[in-house]
């Protein structure tokens, strides 16, 4: 599961990282929530790599009304090539979404205490995405992603059993070549992070209010607060 999430890097940081051809301009977000636009990488017509902003909440082609269908903020990889929501962008449409963190919960409800799970070398990741571009009957249109995730490696899995998948570098090119890479090539890249990628930093239940966006969010909770 991966329901919020962090990108603070600055924007030459990403596009190097990423190697897209746009030079957006965006501030750090401390706490992207579903339904928020986020920053995407994907392939167009030509190849070339592009920044773009895409809804976090797919929307398969299919959907009639929105209203009536649930916010689907994660795939289980296993599950890509199966299930109609996702078969179709599984063999056209993957993308990347940049990312140097993301959140998880553990304990009983009403104290489930928030960790952030961050590169312990304090870099960018990036997760595995597939998107949509969803149009309503007067023809608008809006791009939607969803966030793929795969079984939980040792250092998430005592806070969750799922994870965002995070793909390395050198599988960037594979993973967005869709011409060239098949579904069934692409699905071995859906494996969980090393598990040593991670520290996983307590922090305060603040970060529970997704309407906070602001950089103390995401300092590590006092001694004397745990």
């Amino acid at each position: 599961m991966c329901s919020r999430y962090s990108l603070t890097s600055p924007p030459e940081a990403v596009r190097a990282y990423f190697g897209y051809a746009d030079t957006p301009n965006f501030p750090a977000r401390y706490n992207i929530a579903p339904t928020q636009p986020i920053a995407v990488v994907a392939r167009d017509r030509e190849g070339v790599r592009r920044f773009r902003l895409m809804r976090w909440g797919l929307l398969p082609a299919f959907v009639k009304d929105p209203k009536a269908f649930p916010t689907l903020i994660n795939a289980r990889s296993e599950e890509v090539l199966v299930k109609p929501s996702f078969r179709s962008a599984m063999r056209w449409r993957r993308c990347l979404i940049p990312a140097d963190g993301f959140y998880e919960w553990t304990g009983p409800k009403g104290k489930r205490r928030p960790f952030l799970l961050r590169p312990e070398q304090s870099r960018l990741i990036a997760f595995a995405g597939l998107y949509e571009r969803w149009r309503d009957k007067d023809g608008g249109e809006i791009d939607t992603v969803v966030i793929l995730t795969c079984p939980a490696n040792r250092t998430v899995s005592p806070l969750h059993d799922r994870m965002p998948v995070v793909l390395a570098p050198e599988h960037f090119e594979a993973w967005l070549d869709v011409k060239q890479t098949t579904p069934e090539a692409a699905l071995n890249l859906l494996q969980p992070a090393p598990d040593d990628l991670f520290e996983a930093i307590e922090v305060h239940t603040k970060i529970n209010d997704s309407k906070r966006d602001e950089p103390g969010i995401q300092e590590p909770l006092e001694p004397s607060l745990l």
